[in-house]
């Protein structure tokens, strides 16, 4: 806690003084560009990996990086997910799992999360990753494993996230796109899936044109 408390100190006294006027701005309102949906861990923070100023990112973080499908959960997921498309505007989501996750550990390792009761069953939300991983991934062990959950999760929270009806209505009139992301913490890198060759890569690699096209597509959308 003193940490803290000197940190809103310094903040206060160095940061928020040289860069008043910009955060005067900010009171008036925000506009984000970008809902970015991750996990709660500690060590994974979006504004810091992206490098993103004060606004321009709405973040909604939670343990596991989980998306409900709609109607599936009475928390603040669907609530921010609608704020940030219907009434902020987005213009991208990102779902972004990392390396290491102890959320995704403990969804394939229900008999150790007999203590956490709340915990085992927000995990429920994971079931569909639990089940492909368990019948499609059975010839997988150790660290083989955990990499491929943690990609078919985000995945899985894509597929999920297009079942909320203001996300579905913004992706059928091309106003949306979705992005399925995995950072890794060994790396300080990002992997980036494509649905145009399904699988994922590094956008440290890639030029920047090469990484913007890194996208999953959209739903199906009804011809005109």
């Amino acid at each position: 806690m003193n940490s803290l408390l000197s940190g809103i100190h310094q903040f206060h006294a160095q940061v928020f003084e040289r860069e008043k006027d910009f955060y005067t701005q900010l009171v008036a309102g925000q506009s984000p560009s970008t809902l970015f949906i991750g996990c709660s861990d500690s060590r994974v923070d979006p504004t810091i990996i992206t490098q993103s100023d004060l606004g321009e990112l709405f973040v909604l973080r939670n343990a596991g990086n989980i998306v409900p499908p709609h109607g599936a959960s009475n928390g603040g997921e669907p609530a921010a997910i609608e704020c940030a498309v219907s009434a902020l505007g987005v213009k991208d989501i990102v779902i972004c799992g990392h390396s290491g996750c102890g959320a995704l550990q403990a969804m394939m390792n229900p008999e150790k999360m007999s203590r956490l009761p709340l915990v085992k069953s927000w995990l429920n939300h994971a079931e569909a990753t639990r089940r492909i991983l368990e019948e499609n991934y059975a010839h997988l062990s150790g660290s083989d494993l955990i990499d491929v959950a943690i990609r078919e999760h985000v995945l899985m929270q894509i597929e999920n996230l297009q079942t909320h009806p203001a996300v579905a209505v913004k992706l059928q009139r091309g106003e949306l796109t979705l992005h399925a992301w995995i950072y890794l913490m060994e790396a300080g890198d990002i992997l980036a899936y494509s649905t145009e060759d399904g699988g994922f890569a590094s956008l440290t690699d890639l030029s920047l044109k090469e990484a913007t096209k890194r996208t999953v597509a959209n739903v199906r959308r009804i011809p005109a």
